[in-house]
């Protein structure tokens, strides 16, 4: 009877339960911060996405430039609401159309190499005489003009799933943007067909 474990004791179960409590809850707690990290994001770029709706209308109307600190500052306030120590950053650009908006100028690539060179012939939409990978101009545009409205969101995470999952950052960084048409209160710029150039 030496050698041999008591029956009883094989049968004692007593203080599993917190050792698998131990074993699980960390997995467990690392899975319910991720989600309630994801939910507040998501969260986060919705308020964005309606403020910046909001502001990019506001920007359309004639003289709108005069007042882009009090449009930002709508913005700001939404965001601030849930995230009090975000920073944001706003950016404006201004096309002749809708089809220009944050995309190369048109080129013709005769030696298919992906690249503007060579003297291939390129349209000049923003009428400067060089190919721009984005013809946008900084502002709020003139009339008519589709403008780009960037909102760049950056705040610390609330919960710190940073810490137990690789590669997450103690800070989240969101990008939200609209294109709205400016009202047509006048006659739009470069209304006329854009010039060609040649690539360097």
């Amino acid at each position: 009877m030496t050698g041999r474990p008591l029956p009883g004791v094989l049968r004692n179960d007593q203080g599993v339960t917190v050792v698998e409590f131990a074993l699980i809850a960390p997995v467990l707690l690392t899975m319910l911060m991720g989600l309630m990290d994801l939910a507040y994001n998501m969260y986060t770029i919705q308020m964005l996405q309606g403020a910046i709706q909001t502001a990019a209308r506001k920007s359309t109307i004639e003289g709108a430039s005069a007042n882009s600190t009090a449009i930002d500052g709508v913005v700001t306030t939404a965001v601030h609401t849930i995230a009090p120590s975000a920073t944001l950053t706003f950016a404006r650009k201004a096309y002749s159309n809708f089809s220009n908006a944050n995309r190369p100028e048109d080129y013709d690539d005769a030696n298919t190499n992906g690249t503007c060179d060579n003297g291939e012939i390129f349209e000049d939409a923003n009428g400067n005489g060089t190919w721009d990978l984005d013809p946008g101009q900084t502002g709020f545009g003139g009339a008519r003009d589709a403008v780009l409205y960037t909102v760049i969101v950056n705040y610390e995470r609330p919960f710190p799933v940073f810490a137990f999952i690789p590669g997450q950052s103690s800070t989240y960084t969101l990008s939200v943007n609209t294109v709205l048409r400016n009202q047509p209160y006048g006659l739009q710029n470069g209304g006329s067909a854009p010039s060609t150039g040649n690539c360097t």
